[in-house]
């Protein structure tokens, strides 16, 4: 309970990740975009629930709306986040925004999360490699697998001799 009295909800176990600062987009992903649609670049989101049925392409995630800064509840792509790790959330707004979603129970237990986050990780990093796969990255290419070196491996080019 806090001062007013108000009990506070339950924390509960989510996945928390990051959105990548840039992404491949448009014919071969020659054109790169910032962030997502919804979120900025870099911003910390709580993934709710993912959709293993067709793979793990799409997660529900709770994050500050790029524009408005409101907490907001969406779909999006799994290529789009990265970092994923489990997490304890306490905070009252996100837990707010869960629960009116119907998501307010989260993964159950903390193993589950730990589990989701390293799958969840490697399907990203699979999917963000099929984007415009056998396609050149464009000249100083800022998309995350750029970046990271993560793009290096995944396509088996001559960036991996350059990193390596």
């Amino acid at each position: 309970m806090d001062e007013s009295g108000v009990r506070s909800p339950e924390p509960v176990w989510v996945v928390a990740a990051n959105v990548v600062a840039w992404r491949r987009c448009g014919v071969g992903g020659q054109e790169l975009r910032p962030g997502t649609k919804f979120f900025k670049g870099g911003a910390k989101v709580y993934v709710a629930k993912v959709y293993w049925g067709p793979g793990g392409h799409r997660v529900t995630a709770a994050g500050r709306e790029r524009h408005t800064g409101r907490w907001i509840v969406i779909d999006t792509a799994t290529r789009h986040l990265y970092g994923f790790r489990p997490k304890l959330v306490h905070t009252p707004r996100v837990l707010e925004r869960l629960r009116e979603h119907r998501y307010a129970h989260g993964f159950t237990t903390a193993d589950y999360a730990v589990d989701a986050a390293a799958t969840l990780e490697q399907y990203a990093r699979r999917y963000r490699a099929a984007t415009a796969a056998g396609s050149a990255h464009p000249e100083r290419c800022l998309c995350h697998a750029c970046l990271t070196g993560e793009g290096a491996y995944a396509d088996g080019s001559d960036r991996a001799a350059a990193a390596g």
